[in-house]
């Protein structure tokens, strides 16, 4: 097993690094380094300047528009991405339905959705979760009722990331209530502007509203969204969360905030707190360590082993790694981490608001400090989200026991 990249590989990486470099808006990316709130129009912009690239699909073959990268370039590019302060590639478009579309739609459905996903115009969102159906996706309840040529959809989905920014959506929809509970769900793609679909979105614990309730009302949908067989959507949602555990990991964002993880202790005087710097030590090494295993991923993927058996594993530990650095960076600033503004995630913000409000402007410090408080209460949602932490220790489990 070879981990060390090749010099075809690290002048790859120093071509990727060099274009992010110039092609990447200054703003943008001090809002991602500062952790500040991103809006659609950040990650919409970013999404069509890759596109215009031609790399908005980045892990996509070339008979389907994309680079025909290798997975070791994939994991380069992202690697120059985070480290540079991009923002991630919002993954329900390129990441997730694409690969369902490229390997169970029709030719009709590749050449009328894979366009508007390469080009960053068309956003996407996922409808899998509904009240009581998350970690036991095949109990949801959301029904698809054929009649002639379209199906009547009514149902409701739950904490759709972004769905408020949404154009389309893919959804697990039921289908038949016979045999057992996976085999009657099917797989259908649904223009969020029908009639009878209504978004409303849940304010979370940062006071964003990341996640949304979707209602489906009597909507009716084409028969010609329906992705592959009726019935059989339960195959394509694995392929599809396959791909999104591996995507959870993140690696790569995690060695860069591991790095301002560092700056923050250096200015709040406690990176010389022995018993704190073991605590960013110990965070080192499992980051290493997932690299490490990522890696070998990749290793696999090169002799054309199927790597994704392990890509709950990934999930698992990068979800917990997320968690980790944001608690620690809360704690390296102490008591100043604690006032939470809203206002303070924005960009440009100076303390103005809060001397509005009779204080001396941010009363933790440092600006800086001010989004430290809502990055680690939203990033409680890491473990449960894509499949929860205790169900995949059951996969894992079972993958490796049998």
């Amino acid at each position: 097993m070879d981990l060390a990249f090749t010099p075809e590989e690290l002048k790859f990486r120093d071509e990727i690094r060099e274009w992010v470099k110039g092609a990447l808006p200054k703003e943008i990316s001090e809002k991602v380094h500062k952790a500040q709130r991103l809006s659609r129009d950040d990650m919409q912009r970013w999404a069509r300047i890759l596109g215009k690239k031609g790399w908005h699909g980045y892990g996509w073959p070339q008979q389907f528009g994309g680079p025909g990268w290798t997975a070791v370039q994939k994991h380069l590019f992202e690697e120059e991405l985070a480290m540079a302060g991009a923002p991630r590639i919002v993954p329900f478009g390129p990441v997730m339905v694409a690969p369902v579309i490229m390997a169970y739609g029709n030719k009709e459905q590749q050449e009328r959705f894979l366009p508007g996903i390469a080009s960053g115009d068309v956003w996407w969102s996922q409808g899998y979760s509904e009240p009581g159906s998350g970690s036991d996706l095949a109990s949801v309840r959301t029904k698809a009722e054929r009649q002639g040529d379209k199906y009547i959809v009514n149902g409701q989905k739950t904490w759709t990331t972004l769905g408020q920014h949404g154009d389309w959506m893919f959804n697990l929809v039921r289908t038949s209530n016979e045999g057992k509970p996976q085999t009657g769900i099917s797989f259908l793609l649904i223009d969020m502007k029908s009639p009878g679909v209504s978004v409303r979105p849940i304010k979370l614990l940062d006071g964003e509203c990341e996640v949304n309730d979707v209602f489906f009302d009597n909507v009716e949908v084409p028969a010609e969204n329906l992705i592959g067989e009726e019935n059989k959507g339960w195959t394509y949602a694995k392929h599809l969360l396959s791909h999104e555990r591996t995507n959870i990991a993140d690696v790569n964002r995690a060695k860069r905030e591991l790095e301002r993880l560092k700056r923050i202790a250096k200015a709040e005087g406690v990176y010389d707190d022995l018993r704190f710097r073991d605590q960013i030590a110990l965070l080192e090494v499992d980051i290493v360590a997932l690299e490490m295993l990522v890696l070998r991923v990749l290793s696999a993927e090169k002799s054309g082993r199927n790597a994704l058996d392990i890509a709950g594993l990934l999930k698992i530990k990068g979800s917990e790694i997320q968690q980790r650095y944001t608690e620690l960076m809360m704690l390296a600033a102490g008591p100043y981490a604690m006032p939470y503004i809203f206002e303070a995630m924005e960009a440009g913000w100076q303390g103005d608001q809060a001397a509005a409000a009779g204080l001396q402007g941010f009363p933790g410090g440092d600006v800086a400090n001010a989004t430290l408080a809502p990055s680690y209460f939203n990033y409680r949602k890491t473990t449960i989200y894509g499949g929860s932490n205790e169900v995949q220790r059951n996969i894992v489990a079972q993958t490796v026991l049998g």
